[in-house]
């Protein structure tokens, strides 16, 4: 069994917390962005989902640890987050003043990060377009955030950040890297999604210094095969897209063994597997690699699943895991609950989960059972 050691519930205030960014997004449905006249809001980011999953979902204590700008756009985001049960305490508020630390104007010198995400059909593909190069949390640097406080005082099961957040501004890498060491001192368990988005930092060289900064400092690691590569600069066997599974599988898993020989810190590493056969079909798993045990550990494949909205998946399989983890599964139970959780928020609209517990359970039931779906009446 993996070498996971978890600090007890009643020990901490929080079981989970998440250093990064999160949007606003503007959602056209199922028209084209450059043809909407209507649009729907929700909010996102590859770390926040994370947390939100966690308390949603999974009833879990969880904090996102953020920057904002005091305005109906940020309460907006954290109305949203708080309706789903996350602590917005940790938020840095930039006032619009033009006074004061953390403060600007009122006319968007800094604003908070925008998303338009169409969602695609069938041979179109999602499109996300940002506007992040000013928001208010590219500004936080080391010193920043009160993280003694946080992992200290208050007590913190899980910390969780990744390489979108790692290297969205000059500073941010060293915050990050500030949090995973504070973190660790205090011992939570630290997970880091390298998460890799060429619009966020299209130098992959710059990526791979960054990303290997990290690293070193943390417990679980998740991220596909192009991740890897692109966000680290680990290269693997090329394998045909028509190659089976299993032929894809053991090339992941050498990969993963390099990986973990030259970090050894590490405990756990894991990916979803998603398989696009079109905008809204897909093929879905995922797999954890026990380190101490050199053993993948994999989910139920589903094949030719509809899908409603992609984005987000990949943060559901990790909180996914998370929970199983911290409610006291074992890895093979984890990896079904995040295969589980990442298929079904795909099933719905937004970045974040508008599943429960209960229906993730009734999930890895249904999909290790090889069952249908029936309505519920």
């Amino acid at each position: 069994m993996a070498d996971i050691k978890l600090k007890k519930a009643e020990e901490c205030k929080y079981d989970a917390a998440a250093l990064g960014e999160v949007m606003m997004r503007i959602d056209p449905g199922d028209v084209p962005t450059r043809r909407a006249r209507y649009c729907r809001i929700w909010h996102g980011g590859g770390e926040t989902n994370v947390a939100e999953g966690l308390a949603a979902c999974f009833g879990m204590r969880s904090t996102v640890i953020t920057a904002l700008v005091d305005d109906g756009i940020g309460r907006n985001i954290e109305n949203q987050m708080r309706e789903a049960g996350v602590d917005t305490s940790n938020i840095i508020w930039f006032s619009t003043s033009g006074q004061g630390k953390f403060s600007t104007d009122g006319k968007g010198t800094l604003h908070n990060g925008i998303n338009f995400t169409y969602k695609g059909k069938g041979v179109v593909p999602s499109v996300t377009e940002y506007y992040r190069a000013h928001a208010a949390v590219r500004e936080l640097k080391p010193g920043d955030v009160d993280l003694e406080k946080i992992f200290g005082k208050d007590g913190v099961r899980w910390f969780h950040c990744g390489g979108i957040y790692n290297l969205i501004s000059p500073t941010s890498a060293d915050l990050a890297l500030e949090a995973m060491k504070v973190a660790g001192k205090y011992g939570t368990f630290r997970a880091f999604d390298l998460n890799y988005r060429s619009k966020v930092e299209p130098n992959k060289e710059r990526a791979h210094q960054m990303n290997r900064r990290i690293v070193p400092f943390v417990d679980m690691l998740v991220g596909n095969q192009s991740d890897f590569a692109d966000a680290l600069g680990y290269e693997t066997k090329k394998v045909d897209k028509k190659a089976p599974f299993e032929e894809w599988l053991a090339v992941y898993t050498e990969m993963l063994r390099n990986v973990a020989r030259e970090h050894k810190n590490l405990k756990l590493i894991g990916t979803q597997l998603r398989g696009a056969l079109s905008a809204d079909m897909i093929s879905w798993g995922a797999v954890l690699f026990d380190v101490a045990e050199d053993k993948i550990y994999q989910a139920t494949v589903r094949t030719n699943i509809e899908i409603a909205d992609r984005t987000g998946g990949g943060d559901s399989f990790a909180s996914g895991v998370a929970a199983a983890l911290m409610k006291g599964k074992t890895v093979q139970e984890a990896v079904e609950w995040g295969a589980a959780h990442g298929i079904l928020v795909q099933e719905t609209p937004g970045d974040t989960t508008m599943v429960t517990e209960k229906e993730v359970l009734a999930e890895v039931k249904r999909a290790q059972g090889g069952g249908g779906v029936s309505a519920l009446r």
